[in-house]
């Protein structure tokens, strides 16, 4: 019976290169399904990107705060939908992540991949939205005589591609711990 240091087999995390090419290849290989996620944050960033471009000039307050709502509920649907699309893809990859958890990845290399992921799509979904809805409401705007300052778009573009950032980081919080916390032995097991 062999007895000694255990500390050889501790996990160790590859660079991070190799985590950014990992959500690379997780976003190629599902790319229909990380289209359409991408797709659902374009659409709810660029309904906010729209609303905050034509109220800039409003101050009626029963008008604004309705917007707000509405604001509020459609990121909030975005949020729920790329949570639903980040647990899907948790459950697509069981085997892949036991792999690379038996081969040495620690629970962090994993939340790392999954972040990356989110990351690449949480950029470019609010940044095609962001320029949707601003471009649209600048477009509605000039056609009704009251023109849009560049500056203020420019702003709106980043404050609006900022948010949907934060909102797919913060989506994918939940599916890349149990992502993390899934045993390796039990993730080789799972027949999908």
């Amino acid at each position: 019976m062999v007895t000694g240091d255990r500390s050889q087999f501790k996990n160790v995390d590859p660079p991070f290169w190799v985590a950014w090419h990992q959500a690379m290849a997780s976003i190629r290989v599902r790319f229909f399904r990380q289209l359409i996620t991408s797709s659902g944050i374009a659409l709810g960033i660029a309904f906010f990107a729209s609303m905050q471009t034509l109220s800039s000039g409003q101050t009626g307050s029963e008008e604004a705060a309705r917007n707000q709502w509405l604001i509020g509920t459609s990121l909030l649907m975005c949020l729920v939908g790329i949570t639903n699309s980040m647990l899907m893809s948790v459950t697509e990859r069981y085997r892949e992540i036991g792999t690379i958890k038996c081969l040495g990845a620690s629970d962090g290399f994993i939340v790392k991949v999954f972040f990356l992921e989110a990351l690449l799509l949480g950029f470019s979904g609010s940044l095609a939205g962001a320029v949707l809805g601003v471009g649209f409401s600048a477009v509605v705007s000039g056609a009704s005589g009251n023109p849009v300052n560049l500056g203020a778009a420019a702003g709106i573009i980043a404050i609006s591609t900022g948010m949907g950032v934060f909102m797919t980081v913060l989506a994918a919080i939940a599916p890349a711990i149990q992502a993390a916390k899934m045993p390796a032995a039990a993730a080789l097991r799972v027949d999908i």
